[in-house]
């Protein structure tokens, strides 16, 4: 019978007989295959930056409670551990089968593959200091680039939402992996560091695209087209990692991390004509073309008119605005986020938990926040609730620990 069934029916056989021992060839493809999504958490620079994008992520900002510059060392040396272990889709080590006691890990990720996660770990300005105080005796460590963002027009910024002395960075392509990430994290951290503030994000998953193609916001249109090549050592170097000379050395090989939560006003944006929506962003919602083109990546021309003399491409269009004179680039990796209804106004409280990566703020990020905050034609459907920006540490050594270089 299972030869006439041939091999592709061995699988059907098997898996109407009900016997939950066997798997069909399919599912056992699944398996093998989910044994290979794990990225090394030790290495030359964190994960998470320029690994490739995950389907979800979850992003915490911490506030540091301890005063002890000891305390906050074994901090790190303990998420250092934790972090590869789970990395390797490992429970954490030292759990006791004693019923009397919490167990170690909290159990949710088990039997659960490690989905490809990654743990980034940055550090904000006032882990530095606060209020004038040097906190662990690090204030003449830190970077000049490391400080509060300037005030941009519009900016509608909220505590909830905003700055941090750590952050947590957990991508992984299951949600429920990447949040048993940061919850364990934070349970290392009881006594030391607490939450300020914390945000789940999602994009389309690997299944749902399978030719990964730039991923769209939830304005419909792609999000991301204009990124370094994150393949080009060359290029990493000149834009995203901290090269020496740029700053204190301890930061060599890690990179500014800026976090914005971006309000979207989805109501407002699906009452509007689709042509004013491809003007405002400046490409074709279908292809991602620049306006005027017929394919996503083609050599936008921003001095281009139409038949009517108005530029193709117009000026105050987020795509313009963002180019600038193309000197400022920024590598993104931002996520949607979708948090239920906005109790102010009864409408969806959804948007872009906007990240990006850089080598200095101040000549990257910045200006490009200017020119769009005072003129970018997306502003009347977006507003900025939240920001923070970080120092992303260098990677790790096997056997050294997350921030080793800074203390």
């Amino acid at each position: 019978m299972l030869k006439t069934a041939g091999a592709g029916g061995i699988g059907v056989l098997m898996g109407a007989s009900g016997l939950g021992g066997f798997l069909s060839l399919t599912e056992a493809a699944e398996v093998k295959e989910q044994t290979k999504d794990s990225i090394p958490f030790y290495g030359n620079h964190q994960g998470g930056i320029t690994t490739g994008v995950q389907d979800n992520l979850y992003f915490a900002a911490l506030n540091i409670t301890t005063k002890s510059n000891t305390e906050v060392i074994q901090l790190f040396k303990e998420w250092t551990e934790a972090a590869e272990q789970m990395t390797k889709g490992e429970l954490l080590k030292g759990s006791s089968s004693n019923s009397f006691i919490p167990p170690k890990d909290t159990g949710e990720a088990a039997d659960l593959s490690p989905s490809n996660l990654t743990i980034t770990f940055g550090v904000g300005p006032d882990f530095f200091q606060k209020d004038g105080k040097d906190r662990f005796g690090l204030k003449a460590k830190q970077p000049e680039e490391l400080r509060d963002l300037p005030a941009f027009p519009l900016d509608a910024l909220e505590d909830t939402w905003s700055g941090g002395d750590i952050c947590i960075q957990a991508c992984a392509d299951d949600l429920q992996v990447a949040f048993h990430a940061v919850r364990n994290l934070v349970r290392i951290a009881r006594g030391k560091a607490v939450i300020h503030w914390a945000q789940t994000g999602f994009q389309r998953t690997k299944q749902a695209d399978a030719n990964k193609k730039t991923p769209r916001n939830l304005f419909g249109f792609k999000d991301g087209t204009i990124n370094p090549n994150v393949k080009k050592e060359s290029e990493m170097n000149e834009k995203v990692w901290v090269q020496p000379g740029d700053g204190p050395d301890w930061l060599v090989g890690g990179s500014y991390m800026v976090v914005r939560r971006i309000q979207m006003y989805i109501e407002v944006w699906d009452r509007t004509a689709l042509g004013e929506q491809e003007k405002t962003f400046g490409r074709h919602r279908d292809t991602g073309a620049p306006l005027g083109l017929k394919n996503e990546f083609d050599t936008a021309d921003f001095q281009v008119k139409d038949e009517h003399g108005q530029l193709m491409i117009p000026a105050d269009s987020h795509m313009s605005l963002a180019h600038g004179d193309g000197k400022q680039q920024i590598l993104r990796r931002a996520y949607s986020y979708a948090d239920g209804m906005d109790p102010k106004t009864g409408s969806f409280d959804a948007g872009l938990l906007f990240i990006c990566f850089q080598r200095n703020p101040s000549k990257q990020f910045i200006p490009m926040q200017k020119r769009l905050a005072q003129n970018d034609k997306l502003n009347e459907y977006i507003i900025h609730r939240g920001s923070a920006i970080f120092a992303c540490l260098p990677g790790v050594k096997d056997g050294g620990y997350i921030g080793e270089t800074l203390f």
